[in-house]
């Protein structure tokens, strides 16, 4: 049983003239056509990615005044991508309240990211058209700010040992190396200890494969270099 809408309207703005909007966002496609619905949330979906990518694009572009369009774009992806976004739903307990099918709802699909990344954006789009735009910038930023207050280092995680490797052709003009230091544990799940190294700097990772290893010390490198550019 999903809970009542009137709580949400609380929690995002008890002040908003509220609409038939956020009822709009809240309804599964598979709950509109067991129910002969003439509306589902996909299209508020498409008008709250629109707004969330706009309202990320100004704040990087602030935010990262020394960086390239191609370091914004990255981190813009970083933030929207459907892992993230699901996790901010989960957080404001959105699945809570969303009305799905039968079907869907046995096979688990109120959980799955992709639904809950697009009810994200379907409840963005709501809170837009009925609290106008300075009201969903103010209620993105604060959550954003809040979950991922380093945008920058949500890049190293995307795909560490490419970043590290950009980072350090574009700065020496070398790429790093990767050493597997020791291996660890019984044969059937063997843990990996592996060091990169470049220009003097050193870094580890462990991980149940050497691949992710690799990638937990490149992330860890990437990150120390990063927050300490300039300062060397």
């Amino acid at each position: 049983m999903t809970r009542n809408i009137d709580e949400l309207k609380n929690r995002l703005g008890p002040d908003i003239p509220w609409s038939n909007r956020l009822n709009e966002a809240l309804t599964h496609r598979s709950y509109a056509v067991e129910n002969a619905l003439p509306y589902d949330n996909q299209r508020l979906e498409f008008l709250g990615d629109a707004v969330l990518e706009i309202v990320l694009t100004e704040y990087l572009f602030r935010l990262y005044p020394e960086c390239d369009e191609g370091a914004m774009t990255k981190m813009r992806s970083a933030l929207v991508r459907e892992g993230a976004l699901a996790a901010l739903a989960r957080k404001l307990e959105l699945g809570e309240y969303l009305l799905v099918g039968r079907g869907e709802q046995e096979a688990g699909g109120a959980g799955r990211d992709s639904t809950l990344a697009d009810l994200f954006e379907a409840v963005l789009g709501a809170l837009y058209l009925d609290g106008g735009f300075d009201c969903v910038k103010r209620f993105i930023l604060s959550m954003f700010r809040e979950e991922y207050p380093d945008p920058r280092s949500l890049l190293s995680s995307i795909n560490p040992k490419g970043l590290l490797q950009e980072y350090s052709q574009r700065r020496w003009g070398k790429p790093p190396t990767y050493t597997v230091l020791r291996t660890t544990g019984p044969e059937h799940l063997p843990i990996y200890e592996v060091e990169v190294t470049l220009h003097g700097y050193v870094a580890f990772g462990r991980a149940a494969s050497r691949k992710q290893a690799e990638g937990v010390a490149a992330q860890n490198l990437y990150i120390y270099l990063t927050e300490h550019e300039g300062k060397e």
